[in-house]
């Protein structure tokens, strides 16, 4: 668990350094960015489970985000407790960039690591992620 710590960490700094810098965006931006690009259309709190963020740090990301003309008002507004978000035109456009900017980062740190070891990460990963999802239920 400590590497996995590290890990999680330590991450941040290639990702804010090579992806969201270049593309003008805060990690917690970049964070949004990604759930939405990945996941759709999502409201706030969604987010913050998501990210691990604070809620009132997602409400200012979102806020700078649509004020950037990056994400908008989603489509299911049929509950008014729940407003979710999407990405627009533009910041669909800007996740895409995301990708090869994220290729880079990640041929870097996995320079030197075989395809078979990363394919395994890839796996204990997922399966750490599917338990930590799990976590208290």
């Amino acid at each position: 668990l400590v590497d996995l710590l590290k890990l999680g960490s330590f991450i941040s700094t290639p990702m804010r350094e090579g992806v969201a810098n270049p593309l003008g965006l805060t990690a917690t931006d970049l964070r949004i960015v990604l759930a939405l690009g990945g996941e759709g259309e999502l409201a706030g709190h969604d987010l913050s489970e998501i990210m691990g963020v604070p809620p009132m740090n997602v409400s200012r990301a979102l806020a700078a985000l649509s004020e950037r003309g990056l994400v908008e008002p989603g489509r299911n507004r049929t509950n008014r407790r729940r407003k979710p978000v999407r990405l627009t035109d533009e910041g669909q456009a800007l996740f895409d960039q995301t990708v090869p900017a994220m290729e880079r980062v990640g041929a870097d740190l996995f320079k030197g690591v075989p395809q078979r070891d990363r394919d395994a990460f890839r796996r204990v990963a997922a399966a750490v992620l599917a338990r930590i999802g799990r976590w208290g239920a």
